[in-house]
């Protein structure tokens, strides 16, 4: 699944557009690597967001192409 999709599905962030151009940004970060909102997330990755003046890091532990919203904080781990 595309790392924008993800974020969104996940409700990491509210929409898509929005995560697609913290991408551009070099907001998002995969792996300590800025990643492109085509990157493939798979089990395990570790995301970091910046957004403002915050930081959190997510580790994915699954990926579905859609979930509830009581069930979305089920498709990652908050680290920080």
């Amino acid at each position: 699944m595309r790392l924008d999709k993800y974020l969104k599905v996940s409700r990491i962030i509210k929409r898509r557009t929005i995560a697609n151009d913290a991408c551009d940004a070099g907001r998002i970060l995969v792996n300590g690597k800025t990643a492109r909102a085509s990157y493939a997330v798979k089990v395990g990755d570790i995301i970091t967001v910046n957004l403002g003046s915050t930081s959190h890091e997510y580790k994915v532990l699954s990926i579905a192409e859609t979930v509830k919203k009581e069930e979305a904080d089920r498709l990652y781990e908050l680290i920080q």
